[in-house]
């Protein structure tokens, strides 16, 4: 059998298990069983497919087939240009997260010396990608999950911000109240939970059966976790500083008018994501 005939079936395979990107997603987990590039994989298409690759890559078709998610299949998912592991102990980075990295390069200047929190860290893509761009920062990155925390650890050891990056297990602010960081936070981002927990049966399959739930389900109404953030975010800012996070669909309303009702913060905007949606609030304190 040639990769191009591997890629052939294998794509059937998928698509009868109504996989939607079935050729994309068979080119992709056969360069993670041979370990090549997709360059390589088009360049040599007529090559045969060894028997021990082989069995990897049917391996990894069949998990697929059980609709697992690729990038928990291949360990990894690109984020900010950068590569990150990925274990079914951590949320898989999507691309409108990238939102508040935008954000934060937005107010934040290269050199300022800032310190920096991030609630909910899971795998650390928040964290570490801003410490790649802001070279004199500092982070406390907290989140409950210890197996999620053990995750971040390596993605920030890989891309070389370890050693400004402290990783605190808790929740939410809990691991960094005993901290001197109280109105020393120039900026707090977040990521957390924002799914109602009456929608998770109607999650896409590869996430409701493989994510972990604590990462995607914040209550009855989904900003649970979103309000007790903003209780307790005005003690940690400084002044001016920034709260910057992600929210689902529809939540604007309720969270603006939570954020006035506060009093703390002086004002705030929403930045809207590719498809238009409003996914990420930016609220500055006074």
């Amino acid at each position: 059998m040639t990769l191009f005939e591997a890629i052939n079936h294998a794509s059937k395979q998928l698509s009868s298990a109504g996989i939607t990107n079935d050729r994309l997603d068979a080119e992709v987990l056969l360069c993670h069983a041979l370990t090549r590039d997709r360059a390589w994989l088009l360049a040599h298409m007529r090559e045969p497919l060894s028997d021990d690759r082989r069995r990897i890559f049917e391996h990894t078709i069949e998990r697929r087939v059980q609709r697992e998610p690729l990038q928990y299949i291949t360990g990894k998912q690109e984020f900010w240009g950068l590569d990150f592991a990925v274990t079914r102990s951590v949320l898989i980075p999507r691309p409108e997260t990238e939102l508040i990295i935008e954000a934060v390069l937005g107010v934040a200047k290269k050199d300022q010396m800032l310190t920096i929190i991030d609630l909910c860290t899971g795998s650390g893509c928040i964290a570490v990608s801003l410490a790649k761009e802001l070279a004199a920062a500092r982070f406390f990155a907290t989140d409950k999950s210890a197996e999620a925390l053990d995750v971040a650890r390596e993605n920030a050891r890989q891309h070389g911000v370890s050693d400004r990056i402290r990783f605190l297990e808790g929740d939410l602010f809990g691991p960094v109240r005993e901290l001197d960081v109280l109105g020393q936070a120039d900026i707090i981002v977040s990521n957390p939970p924002y799914i109602p927990s009456g929608e998770y049966s109607t999650l896409q399959v590869e996430v409701r059966d493989y994510e972990p739930k604590s990462a995607l389900i914040a209550g009855p109404a989904g900003t649970e976790i979103h309000q007790r953030i903003l209780d307790e975010a005005p003690r940690f800012l400084k002044r001016r500083g920034y709260l910057i996070f992600e929210m689902g669909i529809g939540q604007r309303g309720e969270l603006e008018d939570r954020i006035r009702e506060i009093g703390a913060f002086a004002a705030s905007t929403v930045q809207r994501d590719l498809a238009g949606i409003e996914r990420v609030i930016v609220a500055k304190i006074k």
